[in-house]
């Protein structure tokens, strides 16, 4: 694993032992404008760890400067999870715990943390199917 950011636009990110964190600069009101950028970053500049099984922790930090952004963090969450889905894990279906906050930061972005939570070996969650 490599510590140092990997960049292209707006977007960079690194792994570091046990997480990736990506970060995007600036904010705009518009969730959706975030799954094609990010989405993007991956296609044509990651070369880090491909996707893997398990279950996962991600925080989503939106960071502003002056009045918060008039977004719902509900429809971010749902850009960024689709964005990163293929490349920090197979399926969205595998994020145990999900932590989506707006706090003041020193300068508008978006901090995404992925975490692989412990038990290595378990399964992929599978629904039930039927009665």
């Amino acid at each position: 694993m490599n510590d140092a950011w990997t960049q292209h636009g707006k977007v960079r990110a690194r792994e570091t032992p046990g997480a990736m964190v990506v970060e995007v600069e600036g904010l705009t009101t518009q969730a959706k404008y975030y799954k094609p950028l990010i989405y993007e970053f991956f296609r044509k500049a990651w070369r880090g760890s491909r996707p893997s099984w398990g279950e996962f922790a991600v925080e989503i930090r939106m960071e502003y400067v002056g009045d918060p952004p008039w977004l719902d963090l509900d429809n971010l969450a749902k850009a960024i999870l689709d964005a990163i889905k293929g490349y920090a894990f197979h399926d969205d279906a595998q994020v145990a715990r999900l932590l989506v906050e707006r706090a003041q930061g020193e300068r508008e972005r978006i901090i995404v943390s992925v975490t692989r939570l412990p038990g290595e070996g378990r399964a992929p969650f599978q629904p039930q199917g039927g009665p």
